[in-house]
């Protein structure tokens, strides 16, 4: 169960989609997930949030499936990311997540499958599935390869643990249909169309650089 050191290197492909969702449905995760002082980004009385099906492929320190809701929060300005909700199907990535980042990772079971031009992924827990994802790529955008900043802020009992992160890859845009059990604990995104969806193909991910625990 020992899991590698901080920072992990990972590679492979994140399915990404954001979504408006009414402050009052907000799940109790979110608050208890959020450090001091740090609140939802809220437009019109709407939070955005972001939800991603990412596959981490041999070659990384770690190889593991991975669903994961992503707040964004302000605080002074500051724009982070809040992990309230995150599923893996590995327990050494689960134990590392909790202990080295304070992201509740919990255990959950996938099935996927991939085309040169598609990909159908969902997870599934004990208690049921917990959401679906029918996903068509579209082209990509051009620019080659771009660098996107994911620092991450999670409370931990104390002050909080930032963490600054980094994904590189090739954005692509993305067609999604989207199924959540209404009864699952992504019941609260269940009937909700995205905003925005793209796909982020051969990735590379940093994460844990700079990790300032307060």
């Amino acid at each position: 169960m020992s899991y590698p050191p901080e920072p992990w290197y990972l590679g492979g492909s994140l399915l990404v989609s954001a979504f408006r969702v009414p402050v009052a449905a907000l799940p109790g995760e979110l608050a208890e997930a959020l450090p001091r002082r740090r609140t939802p980004v809220v437009v019109a009385g709407h939070a955005v949030i972001g939800v991603a099906f990412a596959r981490y492929l041999p070659g990384g320190v770690l190889a593991y499936n991975e669903l994961l809701v992503a707040a964004p929060s302000l605080d002074r300005a500051a724009l982070r990311y809040t992990i309230p909700q995150i599923w893996v199907d590995s327990p050494v990535s689960q134990r590392g997540g909790r202990e080295l980042w304070a992201i509740p990772k919990q255990l959950a079971s996938f099935e996927r499958s991939d085309s040169a031009d598609a990909a159908a992924v969902s997870a599934a827990t004990g208690l049921g599935p917990v959401a679906r994802l029918d996903a068509r790529y579209g082209r990509t955008l051009p620019g080659g390869m771009r660098q996107l900043p994911l620092p991450t802020h999670q409370a931990d009992g104390l002050g909080g643990t930032l963490s600054h992160n980094r994904v590189t890859g090739r954005v692509c845009a993305l067609s999604t249909r989207w199924d959540f059990a209404a009864e699952g604990p992504l019941g609260y995104l269940a009937g909700r169309r995205p905003l925005a969806s793209f796909a982020l193909r051969d990735a590379s991910i940093v994460f844990g650089m700079d990790v300032r625990r307060s």
